[in-house]
């Protein structure tokens, strides 16, 4: 099915929205506020989602990624989900949302 470029920013919001129900288990905190997601690009049902960890070698990635299928390829609109790990630019607690950094008490 081809999409408007009206729809497809529509599923990407919705896939945005759906990522805060990712929860890093070690922080406790959904990967979109902290700062974890980089893009999120939608293509005939394909979606590719960059993201980082906090750290390089996160014992908990397969968690986190298995979430990430999990909650965005149940979305009526996905067939494929295909998560990339990227570690540049190299993730900072400034990536964080407020809400984020007072939750774990950072200034």
């Amino acid at each position: 099915m081809a999409y408007t470029e009206e729809e497809v920013k529509k599923i990407q919001e919705k896939i945005f929205h759906a990522l805060e129900e990712v929860i890093d288990p070690e922080l406790g905190i959904d990967i979109i506020n902290l700062g974890l997601v980089y893009d999120i690009r939608f293509l005939e049902g394909k979606v590719e989602i960059d993201m980082t960890l906090t750290t390089m070698g996160c014992p908990l990635a397969d968690l986190i990624s298995d979430q990430i299928y999990d909650i965005v390829g149940a979305l009526d609109e996905v067939t494929e989900v295909d998560v990339r790990l990227v570690w540049s630019p190299a993730w900072t607690v400034q990536k964080m949302s407020r809400y984020a950094r007072i939750a774990l008490g950072i200034r």
